[in-house]
């Protein structure tokens, strides 16, 4: 259920590069000084500029990047709807209700096997839920209502918008480093290489230090997951959001048994996903943490 995450940071870092390539090309923000050094308090003011206006632009375009990348379908509350589309909006607006959202977030369903949700959108007033058709598949009534009560906790929380004041922040870090490094870089080469090799340089190190900034917003991500399932809790009742992360955790054993034949057939090893870059926190501790609500 990282989708939310991925494409949020993926959109971030598309938005992040584009920007500072049109300032560098266009030399606007400079912070060279004229003794040929860096003027650290024009940096820093570039930096947030840039940090922040990507982290908003990417938060702005995030549902409906969300919907192009993974093909939902929005259903329409006054069409005509199948009983499997009924169910889902149902669901998704007596929820919103009952956390008490005053607009209903749109609803949509994608195509896709995998057991797996998401909510996104820049506020709350422009949220979006969607289910994978998986899940519908998959996990039962009280599972299914379990997860999109997670999700709406997860909207109604304004997870997205404090993600994207953290995620300024980080890239104002990503960029005000980057530029640093950069410019220690080009001390290397001759003068008339050294504006090419800076450019190149701030793209490479800025795409680098966007890596290691994103495992604070996962470590975010993280964190405000206990808080989402404590609040599906709220909304749809402890046992029903446990029987979800159990629901889910039999799944992704079914899913772990299913790779680790393929790959033994295949003679290749398996290896675990760091936690560093994980979204998610372990199913484990997730059911644990909510059994001791």
């Amino acid at each position: 259920m990282g989708k939310r995450i991925f494409y949020f940071l993926l959109t971030n870092v598309l938005v992040l590069l584009t920007i500072s390539i049109i300032f560098s090309v266009t030399g606007a923000g400079n912070y060279i000084n004229a003794q040929g050094g860096i003027d650290f308090g024009a940096l820093l003011i570039f930096s947030a500029i840039i940090g922040f206006s990507g982290s908003f632009i990417s938060l702005a375009m995030s549902r409906w990047m969300a919907k192009k990348m993974m093909g939902v379908r929005v259903i329409d509350p006054n069409g005509a709807m199948s009983s499997e589309e009924q169910m889902v909006v149902e669901k998704v607006h007596r929820l919103s209700r009952a956390a008490g959202l005053t607009h209903m977030p749109q609803v949509g369903i994608y195509h896709s096997p995998e057991v797996n949700a998401f909510a996104t959108g820049p506020t709350k007033k422009r949220s979006l839920v969607a289910v994978s058709s998986g899940l519908l598949h998959q996990m039962d009534d009280d599972a299914i209502e379990g997860v999109i009560a997670h999700e709406i906790a997860h909207v109604a929380n304004g997870d997205m918008v404090t993600m994207t004041l953290l995620q300024g922040v980080v890239n104002t870090f990503v960029v005000f480093l980057a530029r640093i490094a950069a410019w220690v870089a080009s001390r290397f080469v001759k003068e008339e290489m050294a504006p090419i090799v800076h450019f190149v340089a701030v793209i490479v190190f800025q795409i680098a230090f966007s890596i290691l900034g994103s495992m604070v917003v996962f470590a975010f991500s993280r964190h405000r997951e206990f808080h989402a399932d404590r609040g599906g809790a709220d909304l749809a009742g402890k046992d029903k959001m446990v029987h979800a992360l159990q629901t889910l955790k039999a799944y992704s054993n079914r899913m772990k048994g299913e790779e680790q034949t393929a790959i033994a057939t295949m003679k290749i090893n398996n290896r675990r996903k760091s936690a560093l870059f994980s979204t998610h926190p372990d199913l484990d501790d997730r059911i644990s943490r909510l059994q001791a609500k």
